[in-house]
């Protein structure tokens, strides 16, 4: 969800330019995210083994799948949006043995046959940069830009239907969002729920966000002082509810950048697993919270290799709370 969101900026570049239709091809993971986002025309999904654990293998059912969204879009040319960590290399051999005639990407590997433009991280544009510019960067060098007034931010189309569940919310409310997808970046539950108990005290409404495998996460969290909207709301409708929040409180997770999509200030419990330069929430105003320097610091781990969870079980519930604090007082 986040890289999908996180693609935006990107996306609207090429949808900016005349007489372009855009096709987004994502993962099931970023189904719901990618139909959010303004500028695409049309969403195919294919779940890629190399990118996001799914449970099928690498065979000729998957080549055929491709094969078949190749042959329904036909399309002129075909971008590849990566993270750094990632190579855009296995995607481009599928959609070059599909017949696309032209594709981009950026790789520190050689690319002879697969890649078109090739442009390599670090020299044609900074690495430690975020991923909302460094997909922009990518697609600049394809030579598409930003529309004038596009303010680079991220961005996504709202609902026009509110789901019923947010009416009972009052006015101003703060969100918390517990989840995040590995253990690593998880800031503990009992945590958590002390936060909304302080929020409570300080005389702020908390509403409680989950998808519907977290609603034991959602429940305890919320406690008696929250409003537990865990399982109760699809993405569009998740949007919603982050975009009447004055603050929200979350991990580094999908709903992070949702939040940031949305336009709210966030107090971002960011484990050091994965570097903030890259990954913290984008373009909004920022509380940036957890042991930077710990010794998980960019193992990409998904689960903590450290004893503890040091980088984030070091941050306390009232420290939590004083950033959101901090962030209300901005108005």
């Amino acid at each position: 969800m986040g890289d999908v969101i996180m693609s935006g900026p990107a996306v609207r570049a090429v949808a900016a330019r005349e007489d372009t239709e855009v096709w987004y091809l994502a993962g099931p993971r970023g189904r719901s995210a990618a139909a959010l986002l303004p500028g695409v025309d049309e969403l195919r999904v294919v779940g890629i083994p190399w990118i996001t654990a799914v449970d099928r293998p690498v065979d000729a059912a998957l080549v055929a799948e491709v094969d078949a969204i190749v042959a329904e879009c036909r399309p002129d040319e075909a971008i590849i949006l990566t993270a750094f960590h990632q190579s855009p290399l296995p995607m481009a051999l599928l959609l070059r043995l599909a017949g696309v005639p032209r594709i981009l990407g950026a790789s520190v590997e050689a690319s002879a046959g697969l890649l078109d433009e090739r442009w390599i991280p670090g020299e044609a544009f900074p690495e430690d940069i975020p991923e909302p510019e460094r997909n922009l960067a990518i697609v600049r060098l394809a030579g598409y830009e930003l529309p004038e007034g596009d303010d680079g931010r991220l961005h996504v189309d709202l609902p026009a239907e509110r789901p019923a569940v947010l009416e009972a919310l009052p006015e101003h409310y703060v969100v918390v969002h517990p989840g995040a997808q590995y253990p690593a970046r998880e800031y503990p539950a009992d945590h958590f729920a002390e936060v909304v108990r302080l929020l409570g005290e300080a005389g702020h409404a908390v509403a409680v966000t989950g998808g519907d495998h977290e609603t034991a996460l959602t429940a305890q969290v919320a406690g008696a002082t929250g409003v537990d909207l865990g399982g109760v709301l699809d993405l569009g409708g998740t949007a919603l509810a982050l975009a009447g929040a004055q603050a929200v409180i979350v991990g580094n997770t999908g709903p992070a950048h949702l939040a940031a999509a949305v336009g709210r200030p966030i107090v971002s419990l960011f484990s050091a697993v994965v570097p903030p330069e890259r990954w913290a929430p984008y373009g909004v105003p920022l509380e940036l919270l957890g042991q930077r320097d710990a010794a998980c610091r960019g193992t990409r781990a998904t689960l903590c290799p450290v004893p503890g969870h040091p980088c984030l079980t070091s941050v306390r519930p009232d420290q939590v709370v004083a950033a959101a604090e901090r962030l209300l007082a901005l108005g």
